[in-house]
């Protein structure tokens, strides 16, 4: 598709979002335009997210359905990893999130604050994705609009990225700690909402955990996860978790684990019982190549780094540009000839022309 068609597609998408949605003027819809027509390849995602967390547009109130089709609608370009797309559309979706639930009262005030805690935890995940300091910003949004609406699958959420946020400064116990007091207020809750939160968060601990060499914890938190996860039905139900504990997920973050943990020989057999076509989405599927690759990168095998590399590309192109496969890509291109390798490199912005 060439630049003209994508910034067309972008336009219509955006008129599909603002569409009957009121309170919403037309001021706002020439500021989403514009910031749009920046050429692509020159906006930074993670700068662009700091700018606008700190200057929100300007947004009235918007029916609950609206703002929950526009959240949905944000999911799905974050899971098809459409990232462009989302960092023009989440700015415009976390002030309409603000200015509706400061419009309501009783429990349409709770259910517009879940959206809102969504919708600033999935700026989180796209703030994280850019390696940006706009992961805390977003976090403590949400955390704020998780307590504020007194559910347990936002407050999840939250709780996630915050930890997340902590993890990326090196506060891994910090992190880790707060991660398990979370996750112990929702021990005793039966429900499959509470008990995907808990796995997703325990799942995110163990991995965390890897990080100050707990090798027992982190381990045990991920058998753990999978124990949970093996007796909850994933249905529309639970759509809004990002991590869910099914056996290919569980199994995915032990491969990250021990990864992070050094010994990728271990990793080996763990990758080899996934199938990557399992994963239902095109962020799940990017992030077990991702690890692959840098497991395989940790036992010296350039060759199927490079492969896994290009995996991530042929899923999800715009993860082949995030900060950290293009590090890893830069770091191969190094200390390998691979054919081809140059030429991705360039495609994907890790070797600038």
């Amino acid at each position: 598709m060439g630049a003209s068609e994508s910034q067309q597609e972008g336009t219509v998408r955006r008129r599909g979002f603002l569409t009957g949605a009121a309170g919403i003027s037309a001021v706002l819809l020439t500021g989403a335009r514009a910031a749009a027509e920046q050429p692509l390849e020159e906006r930074e995602l993670g700068a662009w997210l700091e700018t606008a967390l700190f200057a929100l547009p300007a947004s009235g109130p918007v029916p609950i359905s609206r703002l929950e089709q526009a959240l949905s609608r944000a999911r799905d370009d974050f899971r098809r990893t459409r990232y462009q797309a989302l960092s023009t559309e989440l700015p415009l979706l976390l002030a309409a999130a603000d200015a509706t639930r400061d419009h309501l009262t009783g429990h349409a005030r709770e259910r517009a604050d879940a959206l809102a805690s969504y919708a600033y935890s999935l700026a989180g995940e796209l703030a994280s994705k850019q390696r940006s300091e706009a992961t805390w910003v977003a976090a403590d949004r949400a955390l704020a609009a998780a307590r504020a609406c007194g559910r347990p699958a936002p407050l999840g959420e939250a709780t996630r990225m915050l930890s997340v946020a902590l993890r990326r400064a090196g506060r891994y116990r910090q992190a880790a700690d707060l991660l398990l007091r979370t996750s112990r207020q929702l021990a005793d809750d039966p429900a499959d909402q509470a008990r995907a939160v808990r796995a997703a968060m325990l799942l995110t601990c163990g991995y965390t955990c890897a990080h100050y060499g707990d090798r027992t914890a982190a381990l045990h938190l991920v058998d753990e996860a999978q124990e949970i996860g093996q007796r909850i039905s994933y249905g529309p139900g639970l759509a809004g978790a990002t991590i869910q504990a099914t056996r290919a997920q569980c199994e995915s973050f032990r491969l990250s684990t021990f990864n992070k943990l050094g010994t990728p020989d271990e990793a080996v057999p763990v990758a080899g019982r996934i199938d990557a076509a399992v994963f239902p989405t095109a962020e799940r599927r990017a992030r077990f190549h991702t690890d692959a690759a840098r497991m395989y990168h940790q036992l010296g095998d350039d060759m199927r780094t490079f492969a896994s590399l290009r995996a991530i590309e042929r899923q999800a192109p715009e993860e082949a540009r995030r900060p950290s496969v293009k590090a890893l890509t830069t770091d191969l291109l190094y200390s390998s000839h691979q054919p081809g390798l140059k030429e991705f490199a360039a495609r994907t912005g890790a070797l600038k022309s």
